[in-house]
């Protein structure tokens, strides 16, 4: 008889995380019937991956309205998705991570008893408020989830200092470095795609393979206010005084970014603020990249595997391990610092080199496999 398994997905980063264990459970369907629901949080961020790959939801909660806080949103998503979970009643539900889709539906299983399957577990700061609402989210869904599948040693750590059994507890690496794999390759084996994405990066008059970049990106909240003003200081002092290199920054939507961005970089030659990009497009200008400046926790992953130096613009990083072992340099907000750290990445070769070099610790891109492998023996 096939286990019943539910997926939630409702942003851009479990998306993405989330596609390889799609597929891989859509490749077993002789043990699973999969049902994918998406809550649309990042409504046309996460149709676009999921058009990429091939997959179609089953559920759209459209739960988006204007000025929504969090309030609102977890609301939503508990009242329109617990009809559903009554209705299907999965053997197992997975979401991934920490956002508030996460939470909301590991909330929902809790209350209707359902098995819940958490990827991407045992990331902590231990710091409520940073990330916030993120670390609140992530040990709550800790405390309800059935099976936990971490991507590091350390997660499955934190979990089992928490009181998680070990026996509940798997190590697979991150499904992210099976996206990126499966991204790269789907790229390299259709030349019109390749085509179509150097076109699209041509329209802004940037050559992926002439000039050298830095790419940028800033979304979270700890950054908002007087923190991304001093991190659009840094960029200005980097632009003026390296004019041979190409910043790239897909400005994030969100008013509390995309205003003060525009406001102070907006007259640059070199600075390139385009929209969010698709995945793949995306994907691409990674691995076209020579530096990485981010607050992203996903590019704190895809960046080393890439052997992309990232500058990590955090005060409190859930993945300290790439910063441990000296794949990536963590600076906050700080203007000195960031500015400090890029210049010396651009002028001093062997400082750069230290960083030039794949890192494996989230895995080789067998995550999903190995989960999927595990579902099955459940």
């Amino acid at each position: 008889m096939r286990k019943k398994v539910f997926i939630v997905i409702g942003t851009r980063p479990e998306a993405i995380k989330m596609v390889p264990i799609i597929a891989q459970l859509i490749k077993n369907k002789k043990f699973f019937e999969t049902k994918i629901c998406i809550t649309q949080q990042h409504k046309e961020l996460v149709n676009s991956i999921l058009k990429f790959f091939n997959i179609n939801p089953d559920f759209k909660l459209n739960i988006m309205r204007d000025n929504q806080d969090l309030s609102y949103i977890t609301y939503s998503i508990l009242n329109k998705i617990n009809p559903i979970l009554k209705d299907n009643k999965p053997d197992y539900a997975i979401v991934h991570g920490d956002t508030s889709t996460t939470f909301a539906t590991a909330l929902s299983c809790f209350y209707n008893k359902i098995k819940l399957i958490h990827i991407e577990a045992g990331l902590r700061t231990y710091n409520l408020s940073s990330p916030y609402p993120e670390e609140f989210n992530r040990q709550v869904v800790g405390k309800i989830a059935y099976i936990h599948f971490s991507p590091t040693l350390l997660n499955k750590k934190n979990l089992v200092k928490e009181g998680v059994s070990s026996k509940l507890i798997f190590v697979t690496g991150n499904t992210v470095i099976d996206t990126i794999k499966m991204t790269l390759d789907k790229i390299k084996k259709n030349k019109t795609l390749k085509e179509k994405i150097e076109k699209y990066y041509y329209k802004f008059n940037i050559n992926l393979n002439n000039k050298k970049i830095i790419l940028i990106t800033i979304h979270r909240r700890e950054n908002f206010g007087k923190n991304l003003i001093s991190i659009l200081n840094a960029i200005i002092k980097i632009t003026k005084k390296h004019p041979n290199y190409n910043l790239i920054l897909p400005v994030h939507p969100n008013p509390n970014i995309k205003n003060i961005v525009f406001k102070y970089l907006v007259g640059f030659k070199n600075i390139y603020l385009i929209k969010p990009l698709e995945y793949h497009y995306f994907v691409y200008l990674l691995d076209k990249s020579n530096i990485v400046i981010s607050d992203s926790g996903g590019l704190q992953e895809e960046a080393p595997f890439l052997k992309k130096p990232l500058v990590i613009l955090r005060k409190n990083s859930e993945r300290p391990e790439t910063i441990t072992i000296g794949h990536s340099i963590k600076v906050g907000s700080d203007t000195k610092k960031i500015f400090a750290v890029v210049d010396r990445l651009i002028l001093d070769k062997k400082y750069y080199n230290k960083f030039n070099k794949k890192c494996l610790i989230y895995g080789n891109g067998t995550a999903a496999l190995q989960i999927v492998k595990k579902l099955k023996k459940l």
